[in-house]
């Protein structure tokens, strides 16, 4: 696939990344976990790495500043023409941009910005770094997932700021929405209401593929993670849910045929 056609429509998930307090400790618990190596990120972001499988990227981690106390957590990020257009559309329907827009070095232009319930999630525009350049296999993110109080707002607010269609689940129990761009789907809103987590709040959960969801699980235990919710079948395929040695949650999830 060329690089152009691997850039994505605006609005697409793009990048996933990771700001953590002990780098080396973290890029040795996935690189056991995924098998990851790694290549230094823009100076501009302070310590960071990329994250590679078979030489391609799939993920970055970088270092917080020591004086920084931030949540551990997975960022999605979304693809944009126009990093400072999209910046000022998510002011205007009640985001929050709380970093940025920014350079970071030639590889392109971001921001870090949350939804009005609060969810964090980058926007991303490329300039020499397109984003995740491997899908589909052991170790890449294959899935984002907003998990927020309701749909409803927020929905809108997707919708509004990135041109997302939304189609919701003909369902009585079950508060889902997944976000199409062009006729694809792209990612998913879930509502979760009051089950929502009291200590992350509204949040965009990454789902890592894995070739067994089971003997994954068990993995991230022996290297010093949690398992935040067992191995059970989905509508994705079997997954769990679990937390890496710092805390930051993400979900494993062995893709059905």
């Amino acid at each position: 696939m060329t690089e152009a056609a691997m850039r994505r429509i605006p609005g697409t998930p793009c990048w996933v990344s990771l700001m953590v307090h002990s780098l080396g400790t973290t890029e040795d618990f996935y690189s056991a976990l995924f098998g990851w190596e790694y290549a230094p990120g823009p100076d501009s972001l302070g310590p960071y790495v990329r994250a590679l499988l078979d030489g391609k990227e799939v993920a970055g981690i970088g270092q917080m500043p020591p004086d920084r106390h931030l949540p551990v957590a997975w960022t999605t990020y979304l693809a944009t023409d126009d990093a400072d257009e999209t910046a000022e559309a998510i002011r205007c329907c009640g985001g929050t941009v709380a970093v940025g827009p920014l350079d970071a070095g030639q590889a392109g232009r971001m921001a870090i910005c949350s939804d009005p319930a609060g969810a964090v999630f980058g926007i991303w525009q490329a300039s020499a770094h397109i984003g995740t350049r491997l899908s589909g296999t052991p170790g890449t993110p294959v899935w984002n997932e907003l998990v927020t109080q309701d749909t409803t707002m927020v929905g809108k607010f997707y919708q509004s700021v990135f041109g997302h269609e939304a189609q919701a689940v003909d369902s009585a129990e079950l508060d889902y929405l997944t976000l199409h761009l062009g006729g694809l789907p792209v990612a998913s809103v879930h509502g979760v209401g009051r089950a929502l987590p009291h200590d992350r709040g509204a949040h965009w959960m990454t789902y890592f593929e894995v070739a067994d969801t089971d003997r994954a699980a068990d993995q991230v235990l022996d290297l010093g993670g949690r398992v935040v919710k067992a191995p059970r079948e989905g509508a994705l395929g079997r997954l769990a849910t679990v937390a890496d040695p710092e805390g930051a949650v993400f979900t494993i999830v062995q893709s059905m045929p």
